[in-house]
């Protein structure tokens, strides 16, 4: 759907997440003003990838936009929001998943939160359509906004409170962020082997399209499951990283005891 109304658009932050929603938002028929990134490069390669203004500089911000779009680090949120143009019409969001909306509260008149649940990376495409964006307003007005917007851009659109949505950003790191370490820990013990990830690949495709069926705790396969206490020691004797065998240990036992067998016995220390 086209919006008819080409509301213009100021993004400030230049990041992952800023560029493929900015490129939504555009594809979508929004007028994507200007990006603002502290860091000058930045700003211009988004600026040129989406053929709209740019600047580093809070001061030089357009002052007539119907939607300012805060999209930056947790740390400098609060002192970005105070150093934006003011209008009382306009509409001001954030994206971040772990910062309550009152952090517009005294500030602007009109604000909300917008916050697609997805993990982003600039050179690597997604399908904005595909994922759940979970929005929060200001006022019954707001949220009817943000419905409309993020129908625009995305197949389900989710209202979510501030408290929901830390609970929902905790869930996503665990999710994502954890996995994705855990792969990279398994890709250097693989590494200093001489075998390529690439072995793991079907292995790892194969454990997420489990849980399309089945829920995670019944997809739970493994030593740790069973509490296999021989194969388990003899992994944490092969890692030579303390924290590593730390993190071995710890998830086993969460393993077992989330199975609701608590193990008899936790593995053996080094």
């Amino acid at each position: 759907m086209v919006n008819e109304q080409k509301q213009r658009i100021v993004f400030i932050g230049a990041g992952n997440l800023t560029t493929h929603l900015a490129t939504a938002l555009q594809q979508a028929g929004y007028d994507i003003a200007q990006v603002y990134s502290r860091t000058e490069d930045s700003a211009q390669r988004l600026a040129g990838k989406l053929k709209c203004g740019m600047t580093n500089r809070m001061e030089e911000l357009c002052n007539d936009a119907d939607i300012y779009i805060f999209s930056v680090s947790d740390s400098a949120l609060e002192e970005l929001i105070d150093k934006a143009p003011r209008r009382e019409e306009a509409l001001y969001l954030h994206t971040a998943g772990s910062i309550p909306m009152s952090v517009f509260l005294g500030k602007c008149q009109r604000y909300g939160v917008l916050y697609p649940l997805q993990t982003f990376s600039k050179n690597r495409e997604v399908r904005f359509d595909e994922i759940p964006v979970f929005i929060e307003g200001s006022s019954p007005e707001i949220t009817a906004t943000l419905q409309k917007i993020g129908k625009e851009i995305s197949g389900q659109v989710l209202e979510a409170t501030s408290e929901q949505r830390r609970h929902l950003h905790l869930a996503a790191v665990f999710a994502c962020n954890f996995t994705n370490h855990l792969y990279a820990i398994a890709a250097e013990l693989l590494e200093k082997q001489r075998l390529p990830f690439d072995a793991l690949r079907p292995l790892i495709r194969e454990t997420a399209a489990k849980i399309e069926s089945l829920a995670p705790i019944d997809a739970q396969t493994g030593p740790a499951i069973r509490y296999d206490r021989n194969v388990m020691q003899k992994h944490i004797d092969l890692l030579d990283d303390n924290d590593e065998k730390e993190i071995y240990r710890l998830l086993s036992r969460h393993i077992h005891a989330f199975a609701d067998t608590p193990p008899t016995q936790s593995a053996t220390h080094e």
